[in-house]
């Protein structure tokens, strides 16, 4: 078990996920998911080319 605490429940349900295994995020080019929708966002520019 995990004993890390949190003030905001967002933060909780945040964390969560990282547990949970949960891929809620997914690429529509290519089908790849993230845990994080940022981490989906920096993936995107695989795609469109973008720097950083």
């Amino acid at each position: 078990d995990c004993s890390q605490t949190f003030t905001r429940s967002c933060h909780l349900e945040q964390h969560l996920q990282s547990h949970l295994r949960q891929k809620p995020f997914e690429c529509s080019e290519c089908g790849k998911a993230f845990t994080w929708s940022s981490h989906l966002e920096r993936h995107r520019r695989v795609h469109t080319g973008e720097k950083p």
